[in-house]
Order: structure tokens, then sequence, then C-alpha cells
């Protein structure tokens, strides 16, 4: 994977809560560590935040672990879009071969690293995998299917982003 590299855009938080239609603590994505046409490394650490809006009760159920890994396949179509195409807005369509190696997020100790990789697509849907891990550990893995929006209302623009 390539890592940003001097003169590159920096793929800071600022960044992606611009480039995906998630703002504000909803944007759960730190930083993006490498990338390449194929795959994308991001970290996080929203998981240790009490004021994570995903948590229910105080906790944060690793089953959230697949919201992160969407805002990252949707870091990687920004990322991917050239300066003169926006993405496409994606929705995710089904998920298969989740597997939870821990029950809580939040009971975690370090940052998440969260890697998705396009395992196929064409211009209307995607498939990814992905991986969440906090060092060494593994916290999640799956596969996940993304229809993107074939009208163009679903883009980025300030009308259609959510919590703007």
């Amino acid at each position: 994977m390539s890592s940003t590299t001097p003169g590159s855009p920096t793929f800071d938080h600022t960044w992606i809560a611009a480039h995906i239609p998630h703002s504000g603590t909803m944007c759960l994505l730190d930083a993006v560590e490498t990338w390449s046409d194929e795959a994308i490394r991001c970290v996080a650490t929203s998981h240790l935040e009490p004021s994570n809006p995903l948590r229910s009760n105080g906790r944060l159920a690793a089953v959230c672990g697949i919201e992160y890994a969407a805002q990252a396949m949707a870091v990687h179509g920004a990322v991917l879009a050239t300066q003169t195409q926006r993405p496409r807005a994606g929705f995710l369509a089904s998920l298969r071969s989740v597997e939870m190696q821990v029950e809580r997020l939040d009971i975690l100790d370090g940052r998440l690293i969260v890697e998705a990789e396009r395992i196929s697509g064409d211009a209307n849907n995607v498939l990814y995998s992905f991986t969440l891990r906090c060092g060494d550990r593994l916290v999640m893995t799956g596969r996940a299917a993304v229809i993107l929006d074939a009208s163009g209302l679903g883009s980025l623009g300030e009308a259609a982003k959510p919590n703007a």
C-alpha cells in the first residue's frame, strides 16, 4: 500500500469528515495510514470516547465495528476519486462472514486499525473484505457489498450531507 508522501494531501480526521457523509462525532476515523487502488488502512480512537454516538448504556458493542469498516470503505472511494469527480455515495447492501472476536470495542486499550480491501466491483457496486485490529489482537473480520448511488443525488454536496 502507498503511504501519503510529501506534497500529497493529508488524509486526517478533518479531510475524512469533509469527504464522507458523516460529520461531528459520527465521523469515527482519525486518519488514513496507507492506501492503494485496492485497499486502505485507517486508524481510530473514537471507540474510547465516552461521547461516541454509537454507545448504548455507556457501552460500545463489537457490532459497531461494522460502521468503522463502512467508513473506511467510504474513505477509500473518496481517496480514489479524482479532483474533478466527487465520490458517489455508497449504501451498505449486505454483510457476509462477519466474525467478532470481542464483545465490546470500548474495552480495547489502544487504537483501532481498520482495513478494507476491494475484492471486486464495477461502476454500480463494490465488494470489500474488512478487518479490525487493536494492536496484534484481531477484533472483527467480514465482507461487505456496497451499492453505489446511480443518481448522483447522494453525492457529498452540502445539501446531501447529513449532520452538516
